[in-house]
């Protein structure tokens, strides 16, 4: 014998009917926490240092990649390497 049982309800309704806790609250408590510290870290963030992180070769490390993007663009995306 085969029932089948069809409910139709919200997730709310299911989430109690199930027992499950409603965690909306402390989703939405967690996302302000979460935004908070974020901005903190940007008020706190110097640009400066920023890019010496990125660039940690300095000038050097952005000229070269410069130059990767230019020779790239000249071959037109062909491989430049000679067949052995």
């Amino acid at each position: 014998m085969k029932v089948n049982i069809e409910l139709d309800m919200t997730p709310e309704e299911a989430r109690a009917l199930m027992g499950l806790p409603d965690l909306k609250p402390l989703q939405e408590r967690m996302l302000a926490e979460m935004e908070r510290r974020m901005r903190a870290g940007l008020e706190q963030t110097d640009p400066g240092e920023l890019m010496k992180n990125w660039f940690a070769l300095g000038g050097q490390g952005f000229e070269q990649f410069q130059r990767m993007l230019w020779e790239g663009a000249r071959s037109g995306g062909k491989d430049t390497k000679k067949p052995r």
